[in-house]
């Protein structure tokens, strides 16, 4: 675990940047000791819309589908609906469980029953209705917010549910001010993304350490009072943690329900928005609108990517389009934050994601469970500051010696910038050979017809499993794919198969969904 010292370190980092970004700083004492009251009460995740309310009443706090709110506006309307659910019985021991997707009702609905003691689950906007109600029953949801399109998936369950409309109304008879404090604070769940296997719930307490946004404001200059559009849906790590960055800074926080390149375009435009956050499919569809490099983005400094892998093709592109404000951040949702890659970095070391901040440590493990030398693959292991605890059905993260496991492999260049490989239960064994899918990848994405790329393992009678690529590509044959990685790679990571698709099945926070790929098990399509 984090030790003391480097906890100190990692609160005194995340101290000076904070600082140094605006996200503390001078307030008339009344105003203070409001925002103390109400981070007392409520903790962070209530009291992520009361701090810039009481700093910039006044200041454009949400711009979302429906208009905009000033921070004051938002969090009365947080209040009110908090008043509204403890007038329900809602409080501490419940669980509020939010289906919504990047909107204003996302906001209240969390930190309007963080007010009132409720711990508070995100939940997977992509959930069909059985995977909705595992997740609801396993969690012990007591409350569910939805939005009206999720009507359907959850009905059935037999809990109380509030729609949009709901929360609108509920908001509207109640009084808008701050509700008593509750006698505790719940926790934060985030589900893991299932990807390979079921998903799980990663319970966090509040906890009211810089280390966590220090962190990420050591890394990137993120600053205050601007504007900020975020696109990872919210019920994600990367932009849920984004988001009440944003408010922590008294920014401008953007949100739109459904992403639309040219829609953000516009709003980077119209806002005038110095941050970018984005998961690398988001960045590949904005650079594909015809024009973009004649859109005022001159106000823009911060690119931050993460979520899933960034090939080193994209992230050139993106520093081409958008010069040196390229940010890769790496973590997980067991983890948080473990490494953020400059634009230096990314300049120097292509497709890595960087070094970590101050209170974090980074490890690459061998099958041995010791450090292998810079250059070699091995299980990459990780202690963070904001670390969690366990899943909350039991069970966690295999570790060694205080390290946890990330569940990737990975390895440390020479100037210790960490690299990612891959998953360890993607690696494939081919005929006795270890290949790791993402060098593949990462290959095949750098051709300048393939748009995306895939690489999997299946099953082969002679080798034991064989390479298997599925690729978004215009005007490419199979031997074309075959000879650029033959040409560029060992024989025995020339993909035997070739698979065209229109596009990669993904999940909401772009991650590829690979068990999805067609047929992934079996003999090749057509």
């Amino acid at each position: 675990m984090v030790t003391r010292t480097r906890m100190i370190s990692a609160e005194l980092n995340g101290l000076r940047a904070a600082v140094r970004a605006g996200m503390i700083g001078p307030m008339p004492p009344r105003a203070l000791a409001a925002a103390a009251r109400a981070l007392r009460w409520y903790g962070p995740l209530g009291a992520a819309t009361a701090l810039p309310a009481h700093r910039f009443p006044g200041r454009t706090g949400l711009a979302d589908d429906r208009g905009t709110l000033t921070f004051g506006e938002l969090d009365r309307r947080c209040n009110a609906l908090a008043n509204a659910l403890r007038s329900r019985g809602v409080g501490v021991g419940d669980t509020v469980g939010i289906l919504c997707r990047n909107h204003r009702g996302l906001l209240e609905a969390m930190s309007g029953a963080a007010k009132t003691g409720a711990s508070v689950l995100f939940l997977n906007t992509d959930f069909a209705a059985p995977q909705l109600r595992d997740a609801v029953d396993r969690e012990g949801v007591t409350v569910l917010v939805h939005d009206d399109e999720f009507a359907a998936a959850a009905d059935g369950l037999d809990l109380p549910r509030l729609t949009e409309s709901d929360l609108d109304d509920l908001i509207a008879g109640a009084d808008g001010a701050p509700p008593p404090a509750p006698s505790g604070h719940g926790s934060m769940v985030i589900l893991t993304s299932g990807t390979s296997g079921r998903p799980k719930g990663a319970p966090r307490p509040q906890s009211r350490s810089l280390a966590l946004p220090g962190g990420i404001l050591s890394k990137v200059p993120f600053r205050g009072g601007e504007a900020m559009f975020v696109g990872p849906p919210l019920f994600h790590g990367l932009g849920l943690t984004s988001a009440v960055l944003a408010l922590g800074l008294g920014s401008t926080l953007v949100l739109r329900r459904r992403f639309d390149a040219e829609r953000v375009l516009d709003d980077l435009e119209a806002h005038r928005c110095t941050s970018l956050v984005a998961v690398p499919v988001m960045l590949s569809r904005i650079l594909a609108v015809p024009g973009v490099r004649t859109r005022d983005l001159s106000r823009l400094r911060v690119v931050m990517t993460g979520g899933a892998r960034l090939d080193a093709g994209l992230g050139g592109r993106a520093l081409a389009a958008f010069g040196p404000s390229l940010y890769n951040f790496y973590g997980s949702t067991e983890a948080s934050c473990i490494t953020i890659a400059t634009p230096d970095e990314l300049a120097a070391a292509p497709g890595c994601v960087g070094r970590p901040p101050a209170g974090t440590t980074v490890a690459i493990l061998g099958d041995d469970d010791r450090p292998v030398p810079p250059g070699t693959i091995g299980r990459i292991f990780v202690d963070t500051p904001a670390r969690f605890g366990g899943y909350t059905g039991g069970g966690g993260k295999d570790e060694v010696g205080g390290l946890m496991a990330v569940g990737d492999l990975g390895h440390l260049d020479g100037g210790g910038r960490l690299h990612v490989d891959g998953r360890a239960d993607d690696m494939i064994v081919s005929g006795g050979e270890n290949v790791h899918p993402g060098e593949v990848e990462d290959l095949l994405a750098a051709h300048p017809g393939i748009g995306e790329a895939a690489v999997v393992g299946v099953p082969d009678e002679e080798f034991g499993q064989r390479l298997r690529a599925y690729v978004v590509a215009a005007g490419l044959t199979r031997d074309d794919v075959r000879g650029h990685v033959a040409a560029n790679l060992a024989r025995h990571k020339v993909p035997r198969d070739v698979v065209f698709l229109d596009a990669l099945p993904r999940n909401p926070a772009g991650k590829v969904l690979k068990h999805a790929l067609p047929d992934a098990a079996g003999p090749p399509p057509g």
